[in-house]
């Protein structure tokens, strides 16, 4: 291992050496939160809120991003090198899964079809607002990837859901419409980009969290 690597480890491992910081990441293991959804569960205040993130994100630990529905919110996330270096939580196998983003068209079609591939807990998916049809750029994202989106249809999301799912929000304004707590991830829209590496992002951001929440489920619920 380089000194580089070394002087990385040893700033996360400084950084989280502190008992709101640690709680902070724990918090953030499986969803993403605002620094004011941070701060109310923790009890904390927004200046010292502030100085926790700053010291998290300076070791690479975090990153923020404004979120595509409030523009007033930055969602806080956890970096692939924090889950390298604390691992996945343990968590209750759900009965069943939803995923949600705003209309239904390609983040959250993307997430159910893959995680078909990696689990046995069955999963739907819906929008807040359902487009017309899937985005072709979503149904080609798939293919490239043995997904097939081809006969997939938005749905309204009040019609998916029976209430004893585990909902996870794939978009931040779908998060913020729901009134509930899904877990979050601030995936950022690619039909706002259009083109090919917009959408192959945000399929890899998708598959990399559904990897980790799949290997997750090994209490019974």
């Amino acid at each position: 291992m380089s000194t580089g690597q070394l002087d990385a480890r040893a700033r996360a491992y400084a950084a989280l050496g502190d008992p709101s910081r640690l709680a902070i990441v724990d918090l953030l293991a499986r969803t993403d939160l605002s620094s004011g959804e941070l701060g109310a569960r923790l009890d904390l205040p927004t200046n010292l809120m502030a100085h926790h993130l700053q010291v998290l994100e300076l070791a690479g630990l975090i990153t923020r991003r404004r979120s595509e529905g409030d523009g007033r919110r930055s969602y806080v996330r956890l970096t692939r090198a924090c889950h390298d270096l604390i691992g996945q939580p343990p968590a209750p196998r759900p009965h069943r899964l939803a995923f949600v983003c705003s209309q239904n068209s390609a983040r959250s079609q993307l997430a159910e079809a893959y995680w078909r591939t990696v689990s046995d807990v069955p999963a739907v998916s819906g929008g807040t607002h359902p487009a017309s049809g899937v985005h072709p750029q979503a149904v080609a994202t798939g293919r490239r990837h043995g997904l097939d989106l081809s006969m997939a249809r938005p749905k309204l999301a009040c019609e998916v859901l029976a209430g004893d799912e585990l909902v996870v929000a794939v978009c931040d304004r779908a998060y913020e419409e729901l009134g509930t707590s899904p877990l979050h991830w601030s995936v950022p829209d690619p039909a706002g980009a259009e083109d090919t590496d917009a959408f192959e992002h945000a399929y890899d951001d998708l598959t990399d969290r559904i990897t980790r929440l799949a290997a997750s489920f090994s209490v019974p619920a």
